[in-house]
């Protein structure tokens, strides 16, 4: 197309494909609200569902743990979940990342944005 141009050709092939992967980023970024990853604590008994960018959208405690002698066990046992499920958003968010970086010929562990 830009044949006459030299190097144009591939500036303007590179524009299009950087445009393209911000393109899928943002489309990625807005999907990760709505892929769910779930962490727990104390065996299941406490349970945390994230969105995989990391905002709580659930809590569930099995009743059996509720206990007043026990408050700072649950509250343990309620951080440690949270803290799961955020850990496990972080790693979903990379993968998704990933998918998308080998899905545009780029390496899997390029990071991005620049």
């Amino acid at each position: 197309m830009l044949k006459g141009l030299g190097g144009l050709g591939d500036m303007a092939k590179m524009m299009k494909s950087a445009q393209e992967l911000q393109t899928k980023m943002t489309e990625m970024q807005d999907d990760l609200h709505n892929v769910m990853v779930t962490g727990e604590s104390g065996a299941g008994l406490v349970k945390a569902t994230a969105s995989a960018k990391g905002e709580l959208k659930a809590l569930d405690i099995d009743p059996s743990i509720f206990n007043s002698d026990d408050k700072e066990v649950v509250e343990d046992l309620i951080l440690a979940a949270v803290k799961d499920a955020q850990a496990k958003a972080t790693v979903k968010a990379q993968e998704e990342m990933a998918r998308l970086t080998e899905s545009m010929g780029l390496p899997k562990d390029v990071k991005l944005p620049f």
